[in-house]
């Protein structure tokens, strides 16, 4: 907000702000000497539409008649030059290096939009790169349209949230997003503001919330109208909007936004909540906080105005966004992001967890049996952030685990054959550890249906290997389906608990109990086959007596031709002590090959 002075005599607000009768502008600018503003409802005629100096910096005018869809820019005067400006907090651009223009913020039905989001504990996400999820037309990329058509694969792949990585405006047609030229305008080749509302509101209908992946720790660093935006900056650094001195260096560009600054705190806290308010997301992911809480990603050098602007803003969303999921990237297990992640620190519900990802790769990708840990797999099934399962993210793959040098775990796994029955079994076994294990689960677009290579935003997905491998979108589906406990009897996977109770190194074996309150329907015991091995007759313990129903067998042929459909059965549990629990049974498991067991509840 500006000085409160001023807000009772004028509209409030930044940017363009239309009223009845016309649209007023407001724009921070301290170091400026003069500014006004052209656009289409002046013919971009220079004189016309001075801005007045509200005093702290910002400066304000009303135009009559400048209505929703016209462009416009400011010019700017400092030390005798004029340079013309994009709207920092303009909505809507033409492109990244084009015109702002106005956008009317009330101007969209919202009206059915009821959806709210589910418990974390039920959460399955879905991450997705708009451009490439789908072919766009005539050689583009995709757009906001072209994935709503797609909704229904989603549905019947059974995830609830879908995770949006960036659609800031960037340079270009082609982008992750992770280069936000304007924070506020949507992506203009994606759809722009009403297509991505559109978009949301779709989802909601359709079942799904969305995350929002947000880029704070950097903007830029080209395309960039924030770059020394009043003309005003210290040596060869970038001006009001960033710090003006080594603060200002990261792996992008020295393009670190100046947290200490109030004015650009405001900035970017206005930016979350126009995500939440105006675009209806239910959650927010934040790109690589770790450069935004420390100068250089040492934990030894500190930037405490950037954490303290993470933890300010997210007190406020969570103060006033009750169903709202924070989510950190930070990438490291260490005192202090678990900090970051907690009520105390940061205020973020969770993050995601390179203690899980990493390792878990790691195993898959290795060629010979002998260098799987069952040690290694043990603690990353159980590891938890201050106690609470549902505080990290887990996953094989996502945008970083496929592009930077790393390819789809199907790519690891077999790089000569991407499709082979090798790259098949491991990749679904790191999948089924995913949907098995405590936390909150996530899977990168394509993932559920073998999609090979490496991530490139240029690249729309294979959607024919849905066809072709429509057995490995079905295990994904039968997964997450169990995951959240669809039939009522693998409510354990969405508790709390974990017991990894049998860990065979030598036979690289491993048996783990997953509950939330215990019993029948309730309580889920997870075999893990990390051999080329077939295993007959294998003994575990199980926490109870009775028959135990094979919920899914990964290595069923259901799921590929390419499986050997290893007959595995219910296994009838009997007394008798075995890995420290009252019960064993005895079952057969397939080589690379996961088994989920639970009892009925009746």
């Amino acid at each position: 907000m500006v000085n409160k002075d001023i807000n009772q005599i004028k509209h409030e607000g930044m940017g363009a702000i239309v009223y009845g009768e016309g649209t007023v502008f407001r724009v921070w600018a301290p170091n400026a000497e003069f500014i006004e503003i052209v656009g289409e409802f002046n013919q971009w005629q220079e004189g016309s539409h001075p801005l007045e100096n509200e005093g702290s910096g910002y400066w304000y005018t009303d135009v009559p008649g400048a209505k929703p869809g016209q462009e416009y820019k400011y010019v700017i005067q400092y030390q005798g030059e004029r340079f013309h400006r994009v709207d920092p907090y303009a909505r809507q651009v033409v492109n990244s290096v084009g015109n702002s223009v106005i956008y009317d913020l009330n101007s969209f039905d919202w009206q059915g939009d009821q959806h709210q989001l589910s418990p974390h504990n039920e959460l399955v996400i879905y991450e997705m790169h708009i451009g490439s999820f789908t072919p766009g037309t005539e050689g583009k990329p995709g757009t906001f349209q072209d994935a709503i058509l797609k909704f229904e694969h989603l549905q019947k792949l059974g995830v609830n949230v879908i995770q949006v990585m960036p659609i800031a405006e960037f340079p270009g047609d082609y982008s992750w997003g992770y280069n936000p030229a304007n924070i506020f305008a949507v992506e203009s080749t994606y759809g722009g503001p009403d297509a991505y509302k559109h978009f949301v509101k779709e989802a909601h209908k359709a079942g799904f919330s969305v995350i929002q992946d947000v880029v704070y720790n950097h903007f830029g660093p080209t395309d960039l109208d924030l770059w020394r935006f009043d003309g005003w900056h210290e040596g060869e650094y970038g001006g009001i909007y960033f710090y003006n001195d080594e603060r200002a260096i990261t792996p992008w560009g020295a393009t670190r936004p100046d947290y200490g600054h109030p004015e650009v705190r405001q900035f970017i806290r206005d930016n979350v909540l126009m995500w939440l308010d105006e675009f209806h997301v239910d959650g927010l992911r934040f790109d690589s906080t770790l450069y935004i809480r420390t100068i250089d990603g040492n934990e030894s050098n500190q930037l405490p105005e950037g954490f303290r602007m993470m933890a300010d803003v997210n007190a406020e969303v969570l103060e006033n966004h009750e169903h709202t999921i924070l989510i950190a990237e930070d990438l490291r297990v260490n005192e202090a992001i678990t900090a970051a992640v907690e009520q105390g620190g940061a205020g973020f519900h969770a993050q995601w967890d390179a203690n899980f990802v990493h390792p878990i790769r790691s195993m898959i990708e290795a060629v010979a049996d002998e260098s799987r840990s069952m040690d290694l797999l043990k603690n990353l099934v159980t590891f938890k952030y201050n106690d609470d399962a549902f505080k990290r993210i887990i996953y094989s793959e996502s945008h970083d685990e496929v592009a930077n040098g790393k390819a789809r775990a199907p790519q690891e796994v077999d790089p000569q054959d991407p499709t082979s029955w090798l790259a098949q079994k491991r990749s679904t076994l790191a999948a089924g550890l995913v949907f098995t294990s405590p936390g909150i689960p996530m899977i990168f677009q394509g993932q559920e249906f073998l999609q090979g290579d490496w991530f490139q935003d240029n690249v729309p997905l294979d959607w024919a290997m849905n066809e072709d491998f429509h057995g490995i979108t079905r295990l994904y589906r039968d997964l997450i389906r169990l995951r959240r406990n669809w039939k009522n009897n693998t409510r354990g996977l969405r508790g709390q608990f974990v017991n990894v109770f049998h860990v065979n190194e030598e036979q690289n074996m491993l048996a783990f109990q997953r509950w939330d309150q215990h019993g029948k329907g309730d309580d889920v015991v997870i075999v893990v086959n990390f051999a080329n091995t077939f295993r007959q007759g294998y003994k575990i313990g199980f926490p109870d007596g009775g028959m135990w129903r094979l919920r899914l067998n990964s290595d069923a042929h259901i799921y590929s031709d390419d499986f050997a459909n290893t007959k595995s059965f219910d296994v009838e549990a009997r007394e008798g002590v075995k890995d420290g629990l009252s019960h064993h049974g005895m079952l057969d498991i397939a080589p690379y090959s996961i088994l989920i067991f639970s009892q009925d509840d009746n």
